[in-house]
């Protein structure tokens, strides 16, 4: 990781509401609170995992911070700059140093476009190529980088695996050199084997091209060997943010350790305890006050229903947002 004390990319209290339909349980202007008040850096060349249960607005962060989608409030800085100030325009040529990679393969590229069509599309909007020679010329040299060849230059996407279509999507991802992507469950669609194997390649980039990852992930087996530090997210917000071994080894907050305690061990002779969360979800559009974990928690006191605690140092964090153990 690059050895500054700048933050490539800075989240201050970021908000994503939706407005909810009409229900017999919600009625009038109610809200939907998918992502609350969620702060976190990004250094350059840093991986930050942000982790937890489907539905708790992971991929909603990762799309506001792109604007793929408009925040409802807050602050979002890439190198300084205010990503929600910026015009259509300024926009498109600061999306060269933020990309995405999406988490299903098999939707995220059009059916109709071979990879060098889908890749030279994003080299012409950009501007990056000039004559058909040069940009085809660019275009293997991207799919040789992520482990494809030549001969892929003209097939379609069914024409290809899971593996080699996310593959594909990172070389498109690729193609304008970024400082940021933001990876939404890139390997969740994937085999297991195959996981790895993008992993590997993801790491492989990093160090490459001194790349820094939004990883986004529920799978914190995953997370484990490409980040340099986690945010568990419960229900819109953070709850414990921390470096990746602090967290493994020992999780704070009662949410991180019931997910932690759901990782599968491959050693047979070795039993871990399963923290089993009781109770439904608790709907976004009228959250728990307080820690919003404290409606499930199995070791919840009174004081839990009150305003949380707020994550010191957002930056680099071990405090969290748990007046239980903190």
């Amino acid at each position: 990781m690059t050895d500054t004390a700048t933050p490539l990319l800075s989240v201050r209290n970021l908000r994503k509401y939706y407005p909810s339909r009409r229900t017999m349980f919600a009625r009038g202007n109610a809200l939907v609170q998918a992502v609350d008040d969620v702060s976190f850096d990004i250094m350059p060349g840093e991986t930050l995992g942000l982790v937890g249960e489907s539905g708790c607005g992971k991929s909603t962060t990762g799309r506001a911070i792109l604007r793929l989608i408009e925040p409802t409030d807050g602050e979002v800085l890439f190198n300084g700059r205010d990503v929600r100030a910026l015009s259509k325009s300024e926009l498109r040529d600061l999306r060269r140093d933020m990309q995405i990679i999406f988490q299903d393969p098999y939707s995220s590229l059009d059916p109709r476009m071979t990879v060098a069509q889908t890749i030279g599309e994003v080299l012409t909007v950009h501007g990056l190529a000039n004559g058909a020679r040069q940009r085809d010329e660019r275009i293997v040299d991207l799919l040789e980088t992520v482990g494809l060849s030549a001969t892929h230059l003209r097939r379609y996407p069914h024409e290809f695996s899971g593996g080699q279509r996310q593959r594909i999507g990172i070389a498109r991802a690729l193609a304008v050199e970024p400082k940021l992507i933001v990876c939404d469950e890139p390997v969740s669609a994937l085999d297991v084997s195959v996981q790895a194997q993008v992993i590997n390649l993801l790491q492989d980039l990093q160090a490459r091209f001194d790349l820094a990852y939004l990883f986004i992930a529920h799978d914190l087996s995953v997370v484990e060997h490409i980040c340099s530090r986690v945010a568990v997210m419960y229900l819109g917000k953070i709850v414990e943010m921390a470096d990746a071994r602090e967290l493994y080894r020992n999780p704070r907050h009662p949410y991180s350790q019931a997910l932690l305690s759901a990782v599968p061990i491959p050693d047979p002779a070795r039993k871990r305890n399963r923290i089993l969360i009781e109770g439904d979800l608790p709907s976004p559009i009228d959250p728990p006050s307080g820690c919003r974990f404290h409606t499930r928690c199995p070791v919840r006191i009174e004081s839990c229903k009150a305003v949380p605690q707020a994550l010191t140092d957002v930056g680099n964090s071990h405090a969290v947002a748990c007046q239980v153990r903190g």
